[in-house]
């Protein structure tokens, strides 16, 4: 599968572990940004440029990296279409995608436990949303998103 990352400056070192956890999984990580750990950059556009490559490629997934998360799940979510989760531990992972289909993996390298970023990752890719009841509540969440998008909220 092809996974988009990116990260800013404070996620950079683990947006490097994590790419080599996706190509030792069979995965093609494909590298957004930024490229240069020693220089302080924006969060927002990385979070954006993923977001649009993961909602052009229907079998694609990404992978945000910072500090916290919390500006990436943020900044990625307002692209309708992506469900970015933020996620500090495996169970999580395993939930954003059995109930809430998760096609963005937001992790903060402040609060992720070094020894389970592997398994963390391995969940959230192998996962399958369960639908059932899930559905209805994300085909609630698209019907939000498209009410947006033609000014209706």
């Amino acid at each position: 599968m092809k996974v988009f990352i990116g990260s800013d400056h404070r996620g950079f070192q683990l947006k490097a572990k994590v790419a080599g956890i996706l190509e030792s999984l069979g995965h093609e990580p494909v590298d957004m940004g930024t490229h240069d750990e020693g220089a302080a950059c924006d969060y927002p556009q990385i979070a954006l440029d993923v977001a649009r490559r993961v909602k052009a490629e229907a079998a694609s997934r990404g992978i945000l990296l910072c500090m916290s998360g919390i500006g990436h799940s943020i900044a990625a979510n307002k692209v309708p279409g992506i469900y970015a989760a933020l996620v500090y531990n495996k169970e999580a992972a395993l939930l954003s995608r059995q109930h809430n289909d998760s096609n963005v993996l937001v992790l903060g390298a402040k609060f992720v436990n070094d020894a389970d970023i592997l398994e963390i990752v391995k969940i959230w890719l192998s996962t399958a949303f369960e639908g059932g009841r899930h559905q209805r509540r994300k085909e609630q969440i698209q019907n939000i998103e498209r009410a947006v998008s033609e000014g209706k909220i």
